[in-house]
């Protein structure tokens, strides 16, 4: 995955030996959004893999050199290292910038697109996830374009949805210190849709609720009055 000529200059100038040393490119984006880190090869066995999607072909009855797949199981090992680029990943970093705003109250973002991979059958699930927090007495906040990325790490793993929504509320209580938490996720899972049971459409919803917002009936119910707001649609 070189970095193309727009990203060059941020690719040279970014760099630095602990990232260099533990990031490759995919997993930078998740931390900062820039095109930084060492080559993907380093930090994932892309070969290992190309071997083992080979020998799934073969078992399931295709044949991997027929023209349409030979090239197949090099791309899903690369398809691979980006679905499961969150792994190599400290989420604790991405929360490593904090803003001193004064700010007491509720801070929500909903509607963070959410696409990640159920660990049962490796087949996608992907929804919506709304987080909120209320910041702690020292009123700091962090970015907004952060709580997304804190969603981007921990989805980009094999998961269940139940434990991505608390390692989101988790971290957030841990590294921001707020008054209180909340996380719902709203997802439909392709194990639910396309194998088993076969029942497309349906939606899985999960909520992970810490401090105040948990131990306040009406704090919680003033967020969850807010997640229930219709979604605006510009004209």
């Amino acid at each position: 995955m070189a970095p193309d000529a727009a990203d060059q200059e941020t690719f040279v100038g970014g760099i630095d030996d602990d990232d260099i040393n533990d990031l490759d490119h995919v997993a930078a984006r998740l931390v900062n959004g820039r095109l930084q880190g060492g080559p993907l090869e380093r930090t994932v066995d892309l070969d290992r893999i190309a071997r083992a999607v080979r020998e799934i072909l073969i078992a399931v009855g295709e044949d991997p050199d027929r023209d349409g797949l030979r090239q197949t199981p090099a791309r899903v090992a690369r398809a691979y290292a980006e679905l499961f680029a969150g792994l190599r990943v400290d989420p604790e970093r991405v929360l490593t910038t904090t803003f001193e705003a004064g700010h007491q109250e509720l801070v929500l973002v909903r509607d963070i697109e959410v696409m990640s991979s159920c660990e049962h059958h490796l087949l996608p699930f992907y929804g919506v996830a709304h987080i909120g927090y209320i910041p702690g007495p020292d009123g700091r906040i962090t970015g907004l374009s952060k709580i997304a990325r804190l969603v981007e790490v921990y989805a980009r793993r094999p998961q269940v949805q139940e434990r991505l929504t608390t390692q989101i509320a988790d971290t957030l209580m841990a590294k921001l210190q707020p008054r209180g938490v909340i996380v719902v996720i709203d997802c439909e899972h392709m194990c639910m849709a396309v194998r088993g049971i076969r029942k497309p459409g349906s939606r899985t919803v999960t909520s992970a609720v810490r401090g105040v917002l948990q131990s306040d009936a009406r704090t919680r119910a003033e967020a969850m009055s807010l997640l229930s707001l219709p979604r605006h649609t510009p004209a």
